[in-house]
């Protein structure tokens, strides 16, 4: 403490009470392909309902990825989910918008001394972006031509005009490709696009996907209110706000709706999604409560359906049809009138297109969002259908550097990607063949395939892999046990919602395959569908061969970890060794008493914290456990013997 120069009382805490925190071994994590919601942003998911308000629900191209989800779900309610990054998915827009993709050449001149100008016509649509592209010659010909710039606002091919030769000269003819934007999430818009795109209209879907097709905005002001079609949803017509009044400005306010056009969202028609009252064209207003009112801002900040993308050009001069010259849309408010709405605003999205089929390296780029411990804290990593390679790539490159996190995985034909169904030997083969494709590690499991289940949503069943149920029991067994209890028999590892299994393997096959390191997924006429078996996919023979081993070695790691981070920058003398050492052992001897070890021992003194330990800055303990092991072998032995006999005898 601080020297005192004068008598006083000098009031010092001390915190002593350092304990070894609790950490989150539940929390699962899933990239897959979805039809709507932000895209490579990872988003916490608590319940299959709160799965399909974010992501939608499920068609024939997504129903693996969101069944391996909520199947997840319907054990435990925290999700980490990221939908992947498909290249060809859009936003629907108010105006779809061509960019140049390719050019056609159906006359390649001759006598070119050198490469001609290639001129391409404007954008049909005001505020594009004029596309550019060069000629390569082949001999004194146009052999090709290569774009520059594809430029956007083309709604037909543009004209393309070719510089002239002394003989014959060029000719090609341009293609386009109109679709709507590419809007992955909240930073892919405030990069690109939070300035405004007049190019596309007032309007974008929030996210890409053909969802977005069914969204209608309709806006209504002062002077177009009445006899708007949803007049009705509002308690009064929109005039002048509160702040733009306090700064002597007039005609602020607007009602926006977000309506369903086709259905698809609400299941009827014309359905109101949203709606915003009295938000004002003023680019600095604010409610009386100090947030901010500004039309753009309320949109882009509250609505789960549509971005802002620009001001309508549908507005009249005046202000609230008095002649008196108005002021455009984002101004400051103080001492300005607002420009009316020439006519209520109705625009339905189009454009928005779904890619529902991720490639490889697009899955791999959707689960390595995960590889970051210190930004998601995940422990459970479901892979949905994976091939090997994706397989191999979470497994080295997220689960191996977090080194506190497992992935479960389903094995697919190795060279088809397609469903293993069968039994007998050829399944077996198949399964196997796949295990040998992915490595040799204690940070994931694989799980013997797929089941069939009933998708409620469509009114049909599907094959569904089995890896979010595995990683699912998981998370059940910490609520119901600890994590270091075994998920996998008939007390833990009951499968849910299984009509059958696209693999049931008989005994041999289970032999097979548990040599392997799969575990079986076995269903037991009258008594379930299990999980039978608990190895990881370690080949090595030792304790991390097996999940409860991993995952206590995750828990314990985890939590003495976070608790050592305390001590950084401590002294490295007795007393800080002796406060770690006490900090440690409680925690230890509690989960000894949950069962999760047999025996421990800290070791934390000047025998390995020597003097070079310490003048390098270090700081060392040594940890030693003695795993708990689950039972996966049982032996019963039945003697019998005579009646004259005494079991001590024969050795009882």
């Amino acid at each position: 403490m601080a020297f005192q120069l004068s008598p006083g009382v000098a009031v010092v805490e001390k915190d002593f009470s350092a304990i070894v925190p609790a950490v989150s071994t539940s929390a699962g994590a899933f990239a897959g392909v979805f039809a709507w919601g932000p895209v490579l942003d990872p988003v916490t998911i608590s319940s299959e309902n709160v799965l399909v308000q974010r992501f939608g629900k499920p068609s024939d191209a997504t129903a693996q990825s969101f069944f391996t989800a909520a199947n997840f779900l319907a054990y435990t309610n925290n999700l980490l989910t990221v939908r992947v990054d498909t290249s060809g998915a859009r936003n629907a827009v108010v105006t779809k918008t061509g960019t140049v993709t390719g050019f056609t050449i159906s006359e390649g001149g001759d006598s070119y001394t050198s490469a001609p100008s290639v001129t391409l016509g404007a954008p049909n649509v005001t505020g594009g972006i004029q596309a550019t592209a060069h000629a390569v010659l082949d001999g004194d010909a146009v052999g090709s031509i290569v774009i520059d710039e594809p430029g956007t606002g083309y709604t037909s091919a543009p004209s393309v005009t070719i510089g002239t030769s002394s003989g014959t000269d060029a000719v090609a003819t341009a293609a386009i490709t109109i679709s709507g934007v590419k809007i992955n999430n909240f930073d892919s818009y405030t990069d690109s696009y939070a300035n405004g795109e007049g190019v596309v209209g007032e309007w974008a879907a929030k996210y890409p996907g053909a969802l977005g097709n069914s969204i209608k905005i309709s806006m209504a002001d002062a002077e177009t209110y009445s006899g708007w079609t949803y007049e009705t949803q509002f308690d009064s017509a929109p005039g002048t706000s509160p702040y733009a009044d306090s700064v002597g400005g007039e005609n602020d306010e607007l009602h926006i709706v977000v309506v369903d056009a086709d259905g698809i969202w609400s299941g009827t028609a014309g359905t109101v999604l949203e709606k915003y009252a009295f938000v004002s064209k003023a680019g600095d207003a604010k409610k009386s409560d100090g947030t901010n009112n500004y039309y753009k801002d309320v949109v882009n900040s509250q609505s789960k359906y549509i971005w802002w993308m620009d001001h309508t050009t549908s507005v009249a001069t005046s202000v609230g049809g008095s002649g008196t010259s108005g002021v455009s849309w984002g101004t400051a408010a103080a001492g300005v009138g607002f420009k009316d709405l020439s006519a209520v605003v109705t625009k339905t999205l189009t454009g928005g297109v779904d890619d529902l089929t991720a490639t490889d390296g697009e899955l791999m780029t959707g689960f390595t969002t995960f590889a970051n411990d210190e930004l998601y804290d995940i422990s459970l990593i479901a892979l949905g259908k994976a091939s090997a390679t994706v397989a191999t790539h979470v497994i080295n490159n997220v689960a191996e550097v977090r080194k506190d996190c497992v992935v479960f995985v389903s094995p697919q034909d190795n060279s088809s990607g397609d469903i293993i169904i069968g039994s007998g030997s050829d399944a077996t083969n198949a399964i196997l063949t796949y295990r040998l494709a992915l490595p040799s590690t204690s940070y994931a499991v694989l799980d013997s395939g797929y089941k069939y289940q009933y998708d409620r949503y469509n009114d049909k069943y599907r094959y569904v892999p089995l890896n979010g149920d595995i990683a699912g029991l998981c998370a059940r067994t910490d609520y119901t046990n600890d994590p270091w209890w075994s998920p996998g028999g008939l007390n833990r590892g009951q499968v849910k919602n299984v009509v059958k299994l696209a693999v049931n393997p008989g005994k041999t096959e289970r032999d097979n395959l548990y040599k392997g390191g799969v575990n079986p997924v076995v269903n037991f006429p009258g008594q379930g569908t299990v999980l039978f078996g608990d190895k990881t996919l370690q080949s090595k023979p030792s304790a991390f061969d097996r999940i409860n081993v991993r995952r206590l070695f995750i828990v314990l790691e985890k939590a003495i970890a976070t608790a050592a981070k305390y001590q950084l920058f401590e002294f490295n003398d007795s007393f800080t060794r002796a406060q770690f050492k006490n900090l440690v052992e409680p925690f230890l001897r509690d989960v000894q008493g949950r069962r999760g070890v047999t025996d421990f021992r800290v070791v934390c003194d000047d025998t390995n914290n020597t003097g070079e330990i310490i003048d390098r800055n270090e700081f060392v303990a040594d940890i030693y456990v003695k795993p708990n092991r689950s039972i996966n072998f049982i032996t019963l032995n039945f003697i019998a013997a005579r009646s004259s006999v005494k079991f001590e005898e024969i050795g009882a």
